[in-house]
């Protein structure tokens, strides 16, 4: 039988010759993408850059360690509390760098430095002199970069620098190559950030421990920037990776289903003749294996040369770092290779057992007309995963609503319901056929007649044909359509508790300066409540050191402009001494908790609030539990009887040359909604865009295949009497009927999962609506419309 398959291989090229290039694809798609994200994985760090220049670095411990009953426990710090002076006077040849936020008004997030630190980088004077006194700067041109920033800006330009104190005047000596950064007197950085962050030497001292090598990364000013894009890209990746291997074995299974059902006269001819059910399945098995190694191989071989590409093209988005090294592991093509074959075996399996069980003179009647549509292995499986993904959005709405709202929950989800529907496909085939029929018997001619039935006559086909289709729309449905829902219960969720009518909001990483806050406060008829982002520690189960988010806050000005929910206890109560927390911190009413603040300080802490689940921070404390955290947001009410008018031009004039904007609240939470949408948008459709690729070439290669198959059928046409231009009428029909029915298959896979999504999120965000991207769904299908009329006409015209 294996001779007869290879003889076969020969005789059916087009059809194998599809099933060959689906599967090929399918493997270079996930090889590709797994290199991608063995590149996103191991890419080694990137090389130092603050201290490129610097062979030893000394810098204090940042880290909290704390001693546990199963030994040590270290956190990054999040406020750092520097080096001593004693420290630094021991080293008296090393420089003293001193970083803390410093912004030229209307320019780009930069930072501040000491000018002898200019040469660790190095950052080198391309015109003017170094400062000199201590309202001399030097500027990078990176820092002076700005809308806002007067064009031309030069040596001998007088600006204003924002800092921590607040706004003053500066006069640009210097501008130099390098980061954003605001160079400034050794003297006068001293006095704006008393803190030492690192001492750069160029001989290596002794007594105290340093930084050399690739470990001088660890503090440059993008770590956690650099990893924050690598996870953002292993993210963006391993989503598509994933989809990438679901609709390939999808994709794959359905075209060797289709391969085989085209041939099931071929079949009932070789059991007429003799062959066993055994020679019969050992044959296709057989076809499959040579077409499945020589496919998955060329897939598997070509797919990591299209990383490179796939990659540049995520770093020209900003989904991924510049500075990843492409991975050169062979793990991803095996792994590609492997599921391939595993796949294609797979997807052959159930036809190969189908077609050889029946006896001849049922196959011979088979040939003719598919009488049953479904298997009961086929309707169990289906029934099975449909059933799976209603139970799974069921509990999930019931158990855990937040949860369901993530990628993690949904996609795997959306994964089962699409495949739940293909497999049950063939069972409603015959009826959107029959939908389908209703309008077409208005039209004249036979056509109308024919391409409905001849849809119901093949249901096997049909379906499978339906199948890219049903992927394409189905996914970029469901994706862009619950990113959307997401993204708006978020706003609503975060919105929901402001009370304020205005926020200020800084234009950089450095927050808001003391000197605006005391002008904001200073204002007329309103009042304003402060938000600094900070951490606590807290030792869970005595042996799990927890980095936790907190806000500091003014406790008596908060309830002013914020509606936070409490379940227990009041936030009257919150002091110095006391805490509000969120249940996630597992802690009781009254209890006293022993934590640790963001600069490593232990402190005792009271329970005086645990809040409820939707409260705009995980929790509160004094602003004496801040220390070097800046503030990130403004809240401003009006007091009764103030004119708004009057506010808002006090807010524009106390934010002008301070990096600041305020907002009104309606303002503010458009700005939020369009800015997370368009993130969220962004990262779906990297990943819509490699699906999409890959169902266009599926969609065209399995109308291609269906086709050749058809080529008698259209002959037997014209002998009936049928123009050309009849036939061609006839074949694009079909084409359009096949993409009718998956477009109905795809619409049943996004309504069910978005109804499933927006019973949950209507549960943490109260009624929202539920977002159908229609842009997309008609960009999607219409694609589909294009690529299966020239993939169905293009064969009719050459053979008609």
């Amino acid at each position: 039988m294996l001779s007869i398959a290879w003889s076969t291989l020969r005789t059916r090229l087009v059809s194998f010759l599809g099933t060959f290039l689906a599967l090929a694809l399918g493997t270079a798609l996930i090889a590709a993408m797994g290199q991608v994200l063995a590149t996103t994985v191991n890419s080694p760090d990137r090389a130092p850059q603050r201290y490129a220049a610097a062979p030893y670095v000394v810098v204090p411990d940042e880290r909290l360690h704390v001693d546990t009953w199963q030994g040590g426990q270290s956190q990054p710090l999040a406020e750092r509390h520097g080096l001593t002076s004693e420290l630094a006077a021991r080293f008296p040849g090393a420089v003293v760098d001193r970083i803390f936020p410093a912004q030229v008004a209307g320019g780009q997030d930069a930072v501040g430095r000491p000018w002898s630190a200019s040469r660790t980088a190095p950052q080198r004077l391309a015109e003017g002199r170094a400062p000199r006194t201590s309202r001399e700067i030097a500027v990078s041109a990176a820092a002076l970069a700005g809308e806002k920033v007067r064009a031309g800006a030069q040596v001998g330009d007088k600006v204003s620098v924002i800092t921590r104190s607040g706004a003053k005047p500066y006069t640009v000596v210097g501008v130099t190559d390098g980061p954003p950064t605001v160079f400034f007197t050794d003297e006068q950085a001293a006095r704006l950030s008393p803190r030492i962050d690192a001492l750069a030497l160029w001989t290596k001292p002794s007594g105290v421990p340093v930084l050399t090598g690739q470990d001088r990364a660890l503090i440059d000013p993008n770590r956690e920037g650099d990893e924050r894009a690598r996870n953002n890209a292993n993210t963006i990746v391993g989503i598509a990776a994933g989809f990438a291997v679901f609709i390939a074995v999808f994709v794959v299974s359905s075209t060797f289903a289709f391969a085989v059902a085209q041939r099931r006269r071929e079949f009932a001819l070789l059991r007429t003749v003799g062959a066993t059910r055994r020679q019969v399945r050992r044959m296709v098995y057989g076809e499959a294996g040579f077409v499945a190694l020589a496919a998955s191989a060329l897939g598997a071989l070509a797919g990591p040369y299209a990383a490179g590409p796939i990659l540049d093209w995520l770093v020209g988005l900003g989904m991924a770092p510049a500075w990843l090294v492409p991975s050169t592991q062979t793990w991803p093509a095996v792994t590609a290779f492997a599921t391939s074959v595993v796949v294609a075996l797979a997807g052959v399996s159930v036809a190969a057992r189908r077609a050889g069980r029946v006896h001849p003179a049922e196959a011979m009647r088979e040939a003719a007309i598919e009488p049953r549509v479904m298997t009961w292995g086929r309707l169990l499986v289906g029934g099975g995963l449909f059933g799976a993904a209603l139970v799974s959005m069921a509990v999930n709405a019931v158990t855990d609503p937040q949860g369901a709202a993530n990628n993690k929950s949904f996609m795997p989800v959306l994964m089962l319901l699409v495949a739940g529907v293909g497999l049950l496909a063939p069972a409603v085939v015959r009826p959107v056929a029959r939908l389908f029929a209703v309008p077409l018997s208005r039209l004249r001619g036979a056509g109308a007649t024919l391409v409905p039935a001849a849809a119901a006559t093949s249901v096997r086909q049909t379906a499978a044909t339906a199948a890219p289709v049903l992927v394409a729309v189905g996914l970029a449905a469901a994706l862009l359509g619950a990113a959307a829902m997401t993204d708006a219960a978020k706003t609503a969720t975060q919105a929901a508790p402001v009370l304020a009518d205005y926020l200020v909001l800084p234009e950089g990483s450095g927050g808001l300066d003391r000197q605006l806050v005391e002008r904001l406060r200073a204002i007329h008829g309103v009042e304003v409540a402060t938000t600094a982002p900070t951490s606590l520690y807290t030792l869970e189960g005595k042996t799990a050191l927890i980095k936790r988010p907190t806000e500091a806050v003014d406790p008596a000005k908060l309830r002013s402009v914020l509606d936070v929910r409490v379940i227990k206890g009041s936030l009257a109560q919150l002091n110095d001494g006391t805490i509000a927390v969120s249940q996630t911190w597992e802690l009781e009413l009254g209890q006293t908790a022993k934590l640790w603040r963001a600069d490593g300080s232990e402190v005792s802490l009271k329970v005086v609030a645990l809040l409820a689940p939707n409260a705009p921070s995980d929790s509160y404390v004094t602003t004496a539990h801040a220390f070097s955290a800046p503030v990130t947001t403004a809240y401003v009410k009006l007091r009764p009887g103030t004119p708004a008018p009057d506010v808002e031009s006090a807010l524009r004039r106390s934010t002008q040359g301070h990096n600041a904007r305020a907002l009104t609240k309606d303002a503010w939470v458009s700005e939020t909604g369009d800015r997370r949408g368009s993130a969220s948008r962004l990262g779906l459709l990297v990943v819509l865009g490699i699906i999409l690729a890959y169902t266009a070439i599926a969609l065209v290669n399995i109308l291609l295949m269906a086709a050749s198959d058809r080529t008698a059928e259209r002959a037997s046409l014209r002998l009936l009497g049928a123009t050309r231009g009849q036939v061609v009428r006839y074949v694009a029909g079909e084409a359009l009927l096949v993409v009718a029915i998956g477009v109905v298959l795809a619409a049943a896979v996004a309504a069910i999962s978005l109804a499933g999504l927006w019973s949950s999120l209507v549960r943490i965000a109260g009624p929202i609506a539920i977002s159908v991207p229609w842009p997309a769904i008609g960009a999607v299908t219409a694609g589909c419309v294009v690529l299966a009329l020239v993939a169905a006409v293009a064969p009719a015209l050459r053979r008609a």
